[in-house]
């Protein structure tokens, strides 16, 4: 490993987080300021893993708790305007913290007394409800970026000037206490399921994902995807799907992954003589899978297994086939793309002994698994990670490499407490759109248009969610995403019979694909900014890496055995091995390269052929493999005429 550099030139990280992450903004302290929200995180992080070891507070308080902690810490954290002081907190964003945490605590303060009068707010608690939301947009607009608030914004407005919408859309409004009493003082709005999940399930996965990187983690899953694929055809780009893939079930953020793995994948792959677009591309599309691979997925999966009333081990699980088709399809295009330009694999010299990484350093992997096996145990997800964290610690002490230290462990803590504030603020902001949709029924009236637009053909009516959830997910971090996707886009789908499972993992893919897809494409550009490369050919590139990402979903929606619904053992095996087959067609189409060049023509065909093996039935599945032996005869005859 000593030969191996994680980057060939001086590279500015900090500066494209900060461009392209906007939760890596935040204010770089020192002195008592710096002290001060050590200690405000570290105690949020102890709140949390009390109330997950010990038992929670009821709902609401430990929603509000958790909104408190995370408002304070957001607006001491990060500054209102780019030209703010980023090395001090002003007077006025103390003022600010302190009363967007008593927003929150109001509901903890008064919460007996709100009880007995429910649904009957007084002034003072519609005051403190819209002083709250207010509170909370401006904490949601500096930890992510104006697009969130601005819908929340509008649909508030929605909600008061209803009568004067279009009559598709029109209601007939609602005065501002029944407004700030349904989003802010009950359970639907501020405080429904998002802010739920995240005062729960979602910062302990965190917490528990931040204290597993005072391990060393990354640099143990780097070097282990180095030692199992860093010889073969175009390694390093195996290397970096393997690595952002593992790394991405954690991380929750597309941008942070590609920033933790790419500056050592993405040199890498340029070294060997992959384009630095195309090792951008590949380093964007790897850690934006991770949004989708199981366990974590990015936060989304406790999203969902809440909206479908299942336990998470089935969401999870539900998550895998889909995940792997992605996942293969990348790793595909990368070994034809490293085929037809000739790139070999890094000398065994100079890469890590696999038997002596996993001796060294194999334990890592223990909390993974304890992970996995709680989650099937039957744990809820929030016992499953705070045994995690627990677990984590313990295995920390078999190697002195790896061992938690105090001074470790206070900053897993307070990292983890920093990285769940804009997940949590994108919960607490996407819940008024969510209260929105269930006072005025917008979801089903966007579900009626746009089934009839399509006139009820299935087909159409998943193109058009499909262009809703690419546009509504632009630029929303991995929950926001997912919950405003299934709220708005996902009952179309429902309306038409698609399996509840399938219509949500179907918008939960597309919402993330805008990640990849120009204009928005902050993963693909932050791949670019390290690589060096043009931000535009880099997302371009990215959409055809991702593309199996982009049909996955239309076949699970029409063969929902993929994703585990009504799974009969033999139509199964066989829909997962042409899937696979199909993946494989897909990128030897897209790469334009088997064994020698493909011409245009054979690529249009050996598409068609990827379509074929990817949709469910036994004569489509014949056409593909003709397609398959065609195409396998064709371009072996090629290669041998070269």
């Amino acid at each position: 490993m000593e030969n191996i550099k994680p980057q060939d030139q001086v590279i500015d990280l900090d500066e494209i987080m900060r461009q392209y992450d906007a939760e890596a903004r935040y204010r770089v302290l020192k002195g008592w300021q710096n002290m001060l929200i050590f200690a405000v995180a570290a105690a949020m992080s102890l709140f949390h893993l009390y109330t997950a070891g010990f038992g929670q507070l009821l709902a609401m308080k430990q929603r509000a708790v958790h909104l408190a902690f995370v408002l304070f810490l957001t607006y001491l954290l990060y500054p209102a305007t780019k030209k703010s002081s980023i090395d001090k907190i002003p007077w006025y964003d103390f003022v600010l913290a302190v009363i967007a945490a008593y927003t929150s605590l109001y509901l903890v303060i008064h919460f007996d007394e709100m009880i007995t009068r429910s649904g009957l707010p007084t002034p003072m608690d519609v005051f403190i409800g819209f002083l709250g939301i207010a509170m909370l947009l401006e904490a949601t607009r500096r930890v992510s970026n104006p697009v969130l608030p601005i819908l929340a914004i509008v649909s508030l407005i929605y909600c008061y000037h209803g009568r004067y919408f279009p009559s598709l859309f029109a209601h007939r409004g609602f005065n501002t206490a029944r407004v700030i009493n349904h989003m802010y003082l009950g359970t639907e709005g501020v405080f429904g399921v998002p802010i739920s999940v995240s005062a729960t399930f979602v910062f302990m996965f965190i917490l528990f994902g931040s204290i597993l990187q005072e391990t060393g983690m990354g640099k143990f899953v780097i070097d282990l995807a180095l030692a199992i694929a860093g010889r073969s055809t175009g390694g390093p780009a195996k290397v970096a799907v393997i690595s952002s893939g593992i790394m991405g079930t954690v991380s929750g953020s597309s941008v942070a992954n590609v920033c933790t793995t790419g500056t050592f994948t993405i040199p890498l792959m340029k070294s060997i003589g992959y384009k630095p677009y195309f090792a951008g591309a590949v380093e964007a599309v790897a850690s934006t899978g991770g949004q989708i691979m199981p366990p974590v997925m990015g936060a989304a999966a406790f999203i969902m297994a809440e909206f479908l009333g299942v336990p998470y081990i089935k969401v999870a699980l539900a998550a895998v086939i889909p995940a792997l088709l992605y996942y293969t399809a990348v790793m595909v295009q990368v070994h034809f793309e490293a085929t037809r330009l000739g790139l070999l694999g890094l000398p065994k010299e100079r890469l890590p002994r696999l038997w002596s990484l996993l001796k060294s350093k194999g334990h890592l992997l223990i909390p993974l698994f304890a992970i996995v096996y709680f989650l099937v145990g039957g744990y809820t997800p929030m016992k499953a990670a705070y045994y995690g964290v627990l677990t984590t610690i313990a295995v920390s002490f078999i190697s002195k490499d790896t061992r938690l230290t105090l001074p470790k462990l206070m900053d897993g803590l307070v990292n983890g407490a920093k990285g769940s504030l804009g997940v949590a603020c994108a919960c607490g902001t996407v819940g008024i759109i969510v209260g929105m949709a269930t006072l005025t029924g917008l979801g089903l009236r966007i579900a009626s248009l746009i089934i009839t637009i399509s006139r009820g053909n299935l087909l159409i009516t998943m193109l058009l969610t499909m262009v809703t959830c690419i546009l509504l997910g632009a630029g929303l971090p991995t929950t926001a995403n997912f919950i405003v996707t299934s709220t708005i886009a996902a009952p179309a789908l429902l309306q038409l019979g698609v399996a509840p499972m399938a219509a949500y993992m179907f918008v939960l893919y597309f919402g993330i694909a805008a990640d990849l897809s120009p204009p928005v494409a902050l993963a693909a550009y932050a791949g670019a900014g390290i690589a060096g490369a043009d931000p535009m050919k880099t997302g371009i590139t990215a959409v055809k890496l991702a593309l199996a990402g982009f049909l996955v979903p239309f076949i699970y929606v029409m063969n929902p055995m993929l994703v585990l619904v009504d799974v009969t053992p033999l139509p199964f095996i066989l829909a997962i091995i042409t899937a696979v087959i199909g993946v494989f067609l897909l990128g030897m189409s897209t790469i334009g390269y088997y064994k020698a060049p493909i011409p245009f023509w054979l690529r249009i065909i050996i598409f068609g052929g990827a379509l074929a093996l990817l949709i469910p039935g036994l004569f489509s599945d014949a056409i593909g493999i003709a397609i398959l032996a065609f195409t396998y005869f064709f371009q072996k005859r090629r290669a041998k005429g070269q």
